[in-house]
């Protein structure tokens, strides 16, 4: 039997949320994901930073849907505003403006200032 198959399931669905979270993120923030690797000819291409998005807002999606099904709590990692873009199911303008929380935008500006 698999190890999977010996964990708590709900332990495993929230393990799964951080990473699914962590690498939308991260591809949000043009960072390196797994994605990255499956395509490393594509890196130049400007679509290919769209893409890798919209596959990990659908990676997002599918172990948020399969957390509903098992009624496993999903929401307690994510921010209020975040839990309504992922209710609204679609990947708009608005999610990669405003995914990361205003205290962390501020941050990030500030950080890009100081650099200047």
């Amino acid at each position: 039997m698999s190890s999977y198959a010996q964990r708590d399931l709900p332990t495993f669905f929230k393990e799964q949320l951080r990473q699914t979270k962590v690498n939308f993120e991260r591809a949000l923030d043009c960072k390196h994901t797994d994605f990255d690797d499956l395509y490393p000819y594509m890196n130049e291409q400007p679509q290919f930073f769209w893409y890798k998005r919209y596959v990990a807002w659908s990676e997002l999606l599918t172990v948020v849907r399969l957390a509903e099904q098992l009624g496993i709590e999903w929401t307690e990692d994510f921010s209020e505003q975040q839990v309504e873009f992922i209710q609204g199911k679609v990947l708009q303008g608005k999610v990669l403006d405003y995914w990361n929380p205003e205290e962390e935008q501020e941050e990030s500006m500030r950080e890009l200032e100081e650099e200047k």
